[in-house]
């Protein structure tokens, strides 16, 4: 049994269609073991046989529509490579707060990898890398002035398309930690 996470996009946890119950649920009657949520933004941990990893994403895109109109999109990384991102320590000695946000944006698997990274996108973004075998981009966000979406953001979305979600470094540490437990 391979230890997955499901990083799922456009998780609001106010509608009651995407309260954390009612998502593991969804996991569960698909046969998953070990079902279990971090925060409240769409993070599902869950145990499976299956290897096939883009086909796991739609199997569970294709529930959480018709279970529960979700239709946002499904990233799904392995404990290993999660942990493999932690283990490469690509903010040392920075710490996510309230003005610096570190952030992993993940690409699907089928998504293209960058042939370069671009440079700096605007003001309030710092790239620190890309990791290949987590398929993520590494940032650091200017945060300092809530609300204001930097156009690294809409650079991804572009580039990418909506087959991406982002997480803090703090959201990847609490569901690698998960799913360890």
């Amino acid at each position: 049994m391979t230890a997955y996470a499901a990083l799922l996009r456009g998780i609001a946890p106010s509608n009651p269609n995407m309260s954390n119950a009612k998502l593991r649920a969804v996991f569960e009657s698909l046969g998953f073991e070990g079902v279990g949520s971090v925060l409240a933004s769409g993070n599902i941990v869950f145990r499976s046989a299956e290897t096939d990893v883009p086909a796991l994403e739609d199997r569970i895109q294709q529930a959480l529509i018709r279970q529960l109109g979700i239709g946002g999109g499904t990233i799904i990384r392995s404990h290993d490579e999660l942990r493999a991102l932690l283990d490469t320590d690509p903010f040392p000695g920075l710490t996510h707060g309230r003005g610096t946000y570190l952030i992993a944006t993940f690409l699907k698997d089928t998504a293209q990898a960058p042939a370069a990274l671009p440079e700096q996108p605007d003001p309030l973004t710092r790239i620190v890398g890309y990791d290949e075998a987590a398929r993520a981009f590494l940032a650091i966000i200017d945060n300092s002035e809530p609300g204001k979406t930097p156009d690294f953001m809409a650079w991804l979305e572009k580039t990418y398309g909506k087959d991406i979600t982002t997480r803090t470094w703090l959201t990847v540490e609490r569901i690698v930690k998960k799913l360890a437990a």
